[in-house]
């Protein structure tokens, strides 16, 4: 029993001198579910998602119009946007003129269009319009939901306006203005009130389903009515950009997927750097006419071809299994995979210029890519995480690697189009290999 006692505790002094294994069985999980639980939202008090940038161009000069304007910007879901900035930085009202080249440029992915003919007088019912580039869908429907509610819950008087409208032009003022008083006068008389202020609210339409003007809440009866109103509500959706892709779903997905597995793969490849160095190949390398700059750059290039060999095999089963529009796009989508590429590779090397071990690398390149996939939108909407964790996500090459996938085969945009993701991707890629080159000239590695 003291032999098992004294290898038992030989095993726990090993882990505890082994930095890498403490780390990865009680630091990384603990901050991980931490993390997570930032990501996800745990115990937030505004579950869902918050600031999704919708666009709302408002023609009508009915005050109700004005009123669901003002119940979209009080919706936490959404950050509204109304105003376009000229090129001298002054501000003027957004026109539907405007929204599609924003959407195209991924300014925002939804707008509403508040028309004219909010109210007709020839037909019962609002008429709206919704604009939509639909790229997850799980984003696009949640939007599409909270809009609805927020125009049936907030101005269900439209359609009373709308129904006095249709009966003014059917009856005439007269006798719509006796048909008023008559209806007001029976409530007056039934559940009491003042008759000449019943008949104000039917005259603006307001029946009492909604909300009142001043901010009182409608009766239980007003949930009713919305589900009603629900059925008159004309709403025209045009999706502005990706109508003819033919995998919707697959088409932003598999872009997530590509990235996670390129990372691991790449940070494996890197921290076969230490195995090189505990076999000597190093010193043997250094002894002949090459370099440590020779050595880097080669494995640089190597996790560069590495990586979009496997991008495109990976895009290639996207397009055997789900039928994603790959050949269409094939000069745009490699040069993205190059820089994606680029970007994975001078991460894994970074990894294994600040590691200590092989195990260190491991641990570190989990907990990092596991982090930049959650972050980044490989999982589920940015659009779904708190503010700051949205903020964070623009600073991962997963989140940027995807947006040039979605770019081109999305949004088929165009080489000028696509140039700031590549731009981007390509600063990434200096930055962190600047500070790796850095390291590893500093560091043991070659020692």
């Amino acid at each position: 029993m003291r032999i098992i006692l004294t290898l038992l505790q030989k095993d726990f002094a090993r882990l505890v001198r082994d930095k890498a294994a403490l780390s990865l069985t009680f630091i990384v999980p603990f901050a991980l579910i931490y993390l997570f639980g930032q990501v996800f939202g745990v115990n937030r008090t505004d579950t869902g998602p918050s600031g999704i940038p919708l666009a709302v161009v408002n023609e009508s000069d009915n005050p109700a119009a004005a009123k669901l304007l003002a119940a979209l910007q009080g919706e936490k879901a959404f950050f509204v946007v109304t105003k376009f900035v000229n090129p001298d930085k002054s501000m003027r009202p957004l026109t539907e003129t405007d929204l599609r080249p924003m959407m195209k440029a991924n300014n925002f992915r939804f707008a509403l269009v508040i028309p004219r003919d909010l109210i007709r007088d020839d037909e019962f019912g609002l008429h709206l319009k919704i604009l939509s580039n639909p790229r997850n869908e799980i984003e696009t429907q949640t939007v599409h939901g909270i809009l609805q509610k927020t125009i049936f819950a907030n101005v269900p008087q439209l359609l009373g306006q709308s129904l006095q409208a249709r009966a003014k032009k059917t009856l005439g003022s007269p006798k719509l203005a006796a048909f008023n008083s008559s209806i007001a006068g029976t409530v007056a008389k039934t559940f009491g009130g003042d008759p000449a202020a019943i008949q104000r609210d039917l005259e603006r339409g307001d029946f009492g389903l909604g909300d009142a003007d001043d901010g009182t809440p409608a009766p239980a009866g007003g949930q009713r009515g919305a589900d009603f109103f629900a059925q008159l509500v004309k709403i025209d959706n045009e999706q502005v950009i990706g109508r003819d892709v033919k995998a919707p779903a697959a088409t932003h997905i598999v872009g997530g997927w590509a990235m996670q597995f390129l990372l691991f793969a790449v940070s494996a490849s890197a921290a076969a750097l230490f195995h090189e160095k505990e076999h000597g190949l190093f010193q043997r390398l250094l002894s002949a006419p090459a370099t440590r700059a020779h050595i880097l750059w080669s494995k640089f290039l190597y996790g560069v071809l590495l990586g979009l060999v496997q991008l495109v095999v990976l895009f290639a089963a996207g397009r055997i299994l789900y039928g994603i529009d790959v050949e269409h796009h094939l000069p745009f989508l490699m040069l993205v995979c190059v820089f994606a590429a680029a970007a994975c590779t001078a991460f894994g090397m970074l990894l294994a210029a600040v590691s200590p071990s092989p195990e260190a690398a491991r641990g570190l390149a989990t907990f990092c890519i596991l982090i930049m996939s959650a972050v980044g939108g490989a999982w589920f909407p940015v659009s779904f995480m708190p503010e700051f964790i949205q903020r964070i996500s623009k600073l991962t090459l997963v989140y940027w690697s995807m947006e040039g996938f979605d770019q081109v085969l999305w949004a088929n945009a165009s080489f000028i189009e696509l140039l700031p993701t590549l731009g981007i991707l390509g600063g990434i890629t200096a930055a962190v290999m600047a500070v790796a080159v850095w390291r590893f000239n500093r560091g043991p590695l070659f020692d």
